[in-house]
């Protein structure tokens, strides 16, 4: 792999990086920044197109733990350079321009999947590490995609990245207008459920085997009055305790277990009677 040597601020590379971390899914090139060697390692296990690694001097050990493509270009650099372009408080020694999936709605909603759709709709999210880490479960917990709606913070902010814990580059993530979201969900015959904190139908009794999508509102201010009018209904998750409500990510991740639960039973199911009638 080709390896440079940069010493400059205004290298054109580094100014990429820089634009790609503080505007992610904004950049020109479209492009987007990742920080550190796990995330760059999967990645590359992703599948995704590694435009550029940047490295710290003294990082080159980490480096050759990657098995990084012949053909992908290395800029290396003093570390005060690199942590220049950075974002976290710990800037790492490693960094990197990917090239995001393409991902499309036949992906997410698209007929012909062995298991009905299971969505995660985002409305004016505004913490990246709760997106990251809703990212996260959804992929955990078998979800087909996450969209995200206007108001939300980018799948691809640096923050959202980590928490995703390299999620992110593998689950379906698209951007969509709030009359576009409703539109391919009714048209694919997906159920729209809002999540309140109290007064609506608990999960557990709400049929999360169907092909649904799960929409989570703002941290602050849930889910729009507006919004709320166009869906199919709504769930809450019973709490017992004297909490008002539930961080967004952790109410998430509870709805999507809860979902996973229901589809692994229904299959379960199924499966006996069809084993009955050998």
């Amino acid at each position: 792999m080709p390896v440079r040597i940069v010493q400059s601020k205004q290298n054109a590379r580094l100014k990429e990086l820089r634009s790609a971390l503080a505007r992610p899914g904004r950049n020109e090139a479209g492009l987007a920044g990742i920080e550190g060697p796990h995330l760059l390692s999967e990645a590359l296990r992703s599948g995704l197109r590694i435009a550029c690694v940047f490295a710290a001097e003294g990082a080159e050990r980490l480096l050759a733990e990657i098995e990084l493509p012949d053909e992908v270009e290395v800029l290396r650099m003093p570390k005060g350079l690199l942590d220049s372009a950075l974002k976290t408080e710990t800037p790492q020694p490693v960094a990197a321009l990917v090239e995001p999936p393409a991902w499309t709605w036949a992906q997410l909603v698209g007929s012909g999947r062995r298991a009905p759709a299971l969505l995660v709709v985002l409305s004016g999210l505004q913490d990246p590490g709760n997106l990251g880490a809703i990212v996260r479960s959804a992929e955990a917990f078998g979800a087909n995609g996450v969209l995200c709606l206007s108001g939300t913070v980018s799948a691809w902010n640096p923050k959202a990245v980590r928490a995703s814990a390299g999620s992110v580059f593998r689950l379906p993530i698209l951007a969509a207008s709030e009359a576009e979201a409703v539109e391919q969900l009714r048209k694919a015959g997906v159920r729209l459920y809002a999540t309140e904190a109290h007064g609506a139908e608990p999960a557990d009794l709400a049929d999360l085997a169907a092909p649904v999508a799960l929409l989570i509102g703002n941290e602050g201010s849930g889910v729009s009055p507006e919004l709320a009018t166009q869906t199919d209904g709504a769930i809450t998750i019973p709490c017992p305790g004297p909490v008002e409500s539930l961080n967004a990510a952790v109410a998430t991740s509870v709805l999507l277990y809860e979902a996973s639960r229901q589809r692994a039973k229904r299959n379960s199911g199924l499966n006996g009677l069809r084993g009955g009638k050998r």
